[in-house]
């Protein structure tokens, strides 16, 4: 287990219980279980402590969190019938967004996602799950053939934003962006995203604008990192967490706000402390949003898409 800053007290007593096991496992005749267990409850209560109130600053550090289910997690759990589709059919393939065709329930469907990796090699081969424009190229494909074929499109969002690099711009990153987000408006199946991680700028909303967005518990989803808000606003990154505050980007506030429709618990601790319920809880909600929008006919998933985005923001305004 990584643990972050703010953890630190509940890494030194979960140390502590670790070391006591490991002595009574090299000394068989001492007995360490009670002094042990009574470490796990310690423990167990600080992390519900740690957890129960997050400013929007550590939840930014919980989505980022590297042990946290990423796409690919969810599409080996959650997907049968895998089947990924590669390249753009212009200039490259993209690894830092994968999708194709698979099955969910039973039910055939186009899955995209943002791949952040898992280690140092597959981070760098993923670009820490940040697209070039032949990943949004690529999106925009996979969403023709869904489109094409009447198949329902499922997304997964965990990207820090659009890779900002010379030859991502000079391939027309902003332009790959607005078509991905205008191929979204267009497609006349269900779309349903989920903010499993980051849903960083353009490079998510590429993706997220849909019939039904969900975001995880402590997942987090703004315009840009409260990093580079700070180095704008104050010259200073770091005042990040000032800008945290002032981003709203939690999936509490989002939900307030009508940008999102609905907020995934997580398990005590984050995502990262039990991967298995994460994903099963994000495949429920993914089986539900379908449904809701399965009987609808294109035209009126349209419009629901439209009118979805048109009203962001009004109900929050109001409050």
């Amino acid at each position: 287990m990584q643990y972050l800053d703010f953890e630190k007290p509940l890494a030194e007593i979960e140390g502590k219980a670790e070391e006591l096991r490991a002595l009574a496992r090299a000394n068989k005749e001492m007995d360490v279980e009670k002094e042990a267990a009574a470490l796990d409850k310690k423990a167990a209560d600080l992390l519900v402590d740690l957890y129960k109130d997050l400013t929007p600053w550590r939840k930014c550090q919980v989505a980022r969190h590297p042990d946290r289910p990423h796409c690919q997690s969810y599409i080996e759990a959650l997907f049968t019938d895998y089947t990924p589709l590669a390249g753009d059919r212009n200039f490259a393939d993209d690894h830092a967004v994968m999708g194709g065709l698979a099955r969910i329930d039973d039910r055939p469907v186009v899955v995209i996602g943002h791949e952040k990796g898992n280690d140092t090699q597959s981070r760098i081969e993923r670009n820490f799950g940040m697209a070039r424009p032949e990943g949004y190229r690529k999106a925009i494909r996979l969403m023709d053939l869904a489109d094409r074929f009447r198949l329902p499109v499922v997304t997964l969002i965990d990207t820090p934003g659009a890779y900002p690099g010379k030859g991502a711009e000079e391939r027309g990153q902003s332009e790959a962006i607005a078509r991905s987000t205008e191929k979204c408006l267009k497609i006349g199946v269900p779309l349903v995203s989920v903010v499993i991680g980051e849903g960083g700028s353009g490079g998510a909303v590429a993706f997220a604008t849909a019939n039904r967005i969900a975001m995880l518990e402590h997942s987090i989803y703004s315009v840009i990192s409260p990093e580079g808000c700070a180095s704008i606003l104050w010259k200073d990154a770091e005042k990040m967490r000032e800008a945290a505050e002032a981003l709203r980007l939690t999936a509490q506030d989002l939900e307030k706000l009508g940008v999102i429709d609905r907020i995934i618990p997580e398990p005590v601790g984050g995502a990262q402390r039990d991967a298995q319920a994460t994903i099963a809880s994000v495949g429920k909600t993914i089986t539900s949003m379908l449904n809701e929008l399965v009987d609808l006919s294109p035209e009126k998933l349209i419009k629901d898409r439209r009118d979805k985005f048109l009203g962001m923001g009004a109900s929050g305004l109001a409050a």
